[in-house]
């Protein structure tokens, strides 16, 4: 069990990693990530059991419960065995991101209700796509690692300049 936890964690850290670099390529990519904006009216996926960008901490709190860990600008909740959700705050103590891990996809929505149907499975399994809603000032992610122990993260980010 400490391996699983252990490479639970590491998925955690790795999660982070993907979805930097995906930020930084999806502004790289500003043209292609607008036009795909100005397709989609309305995100499909923008919240988290109710849980919203922009949501102060006390309200966060109070649909999610007492926080695992938490900290100033930061709380993390382990929902069950298979699911945990940290929430990052904004100096405001505003929700700026939702990371919700699901490790071996136990619970996970499926991709297409979070990103759409249009997404490359890549030869190990693994899926990463990235959807702006530029218009909204945030984006969603999905990725599913493959390999040991498989993790689904899905990502819901304030734009870095909103």
């Amino acid at each position: 069990m400490k391996n699983k936890k252990r490479g639970f964690v590491l998925g955690l850290i790795c999660a982070f990693v993907i979805i930097g670099a995906a930020e930084t390529k999806a502004r790289g990519q500003a043209t292609q990530s607008n036009a795909h904006a100005a397709t989609i009216q309305q995100p499909l996926y923008s919240n988290y059991k109710g849980v919203r960008l922009g949501m102060p901490t006390e309200e966060v709190q109070a649909k999610l419960g007492k926080p695992t860990i938490t900290a100033d600008d930061q709380d993390y909740y382990i929902i069950s065995q298979t699911e945990t959700v940290q929430i990052a705050y904004d100096a405001a103590h505003k929700a700026k991101a939702i990371s919700i891990d699901f490790l071996e996809g136990v619970g996970a929505p499926d991709y297409k209700t979070v990103v759409g149907p249009d997404v490359t499975v890549m030869p190990d399994g693994s899926i990463n796509k990235l959807v702006t809603y530029e218009s909204l000032g945030f984006w969603v992610s999905y990725n599913r690692n493959a390999g040991g122990v498989s993790t689904v993260t899905i990502t819901i980010q304030k734009m870095i300049n909103r």
